[in-house]
């Protein structure tokens, strides 16, 4: 058997695994269970508006929150990685590789019960300034990575033709590095921006009042009420309509990049 008809083999039996497969599910599972206890539709009605107006809202606010504070942060962490100052380089460092390496759950929690048992007060704006802080600061993490590797790939020359024209060092910086920086790593700052609506599911661990409450936190409160798994499914729905415009932006700008280039 040649190379060729090796992999025709292989492709055919791996479609007709695949159809093997769906035809098993198609006769064996109990799709009318399914549909009750998963699909309901009249309990899906009776969450709308209320899933969009209110527990949505309240995913996309947290999320803005945390990534407008975890942007400036990681800005100033970049900045501080690329110093020629050796003290303001190992601090970023320790601090983008330690939170990293911690899951967010853990950070969210020291950010909300850290501060009171250490300094008795607590981090002002609620469960808002919780998913702001905690949520950003793991973010501001990954996202520094992402701003550092976008300002080493604006060529040198750039800086040195400012240099040249008079401009100061931070003046050329914030004129002509970071404007570029930017266009490049707008992809992977959007992903970042996706992946932290899927992290303020993490709040519910901080306790939510009704109004405060995520998508997460509502679908499983109100699955746990009525004993169906509907309204876990409709919230995964919400974050699949908002992150799937996201995702196919990344995509597109991805694309239009590597055209540029």
């Amino acid at each position: 058997m040649t190379p060729r008809q090796r992999q025709k083999a292989i492709r055919l039996t791996l479609y007709v695994v695949l159809v093997g497969a769906a035809a098993a599910a198609l006769a064996f599972a109990d799709w009318a269970a399914i549909q009750r206890n998963f699909f309901r539709w009249e309990i899906a009605g009776e969450m709308f508006p209320e899933v969009l107006t209110r527990f949505a809202r309240n995913t996309l606010v947290y999320t803005f929150a945390a990534f407008t504070f975890g942007l400036v942060l990681a800005l100033i962490l970049a900045l501080m990685r690329l110093s020629s100052v050796g003290p303001y380089r190992w601090i970023a460092t320790a601090y983008v590789e330690f939170f990293r390496s911690v899951p967010a759950l853990v950070t969210i929690i020291l950010v909300y019960y850290g501060p009171p048992l250490a300094f008795g007060y607590r981090i002002p704006g609620g469960l808002f300034g919780v998913a702001a802080v905690g949520l950003g600061l793991v973010g501001a993490a990954y996202m520094a990575e992402t701003i550092r590797a976008g300002i080493e790939a604006v060529p040198r020359g750039q800086i040195e033709a400012a240099r040249s024209l008079g401009m100061r060092p931070g003046q050329a910086m914030f004129s002509i590095v970071l404007p570029q920086a930017f266009r490049i790593i707008i992809p992977p700052l959007t992903n970042e921006f996706v992946l932290l609506i899927k992290d303020t599911s993490l709040l519910f661990v901080v306790g939510t009042t009704p109004l405060t409450r995520e998508l997460t936190k509502f679908g499983r409160d109100t699955m746990q009420s009525l004993g169906n798994a509907t309204p876990m499914v409709v919230a995964a729905f919400i974050y699949v309509v908002i992150t799937l415009p996201l995702t196919f932006l990344v995509r597109r700008l991805e694309k239009r990049g590597a055209r540029g280039r």
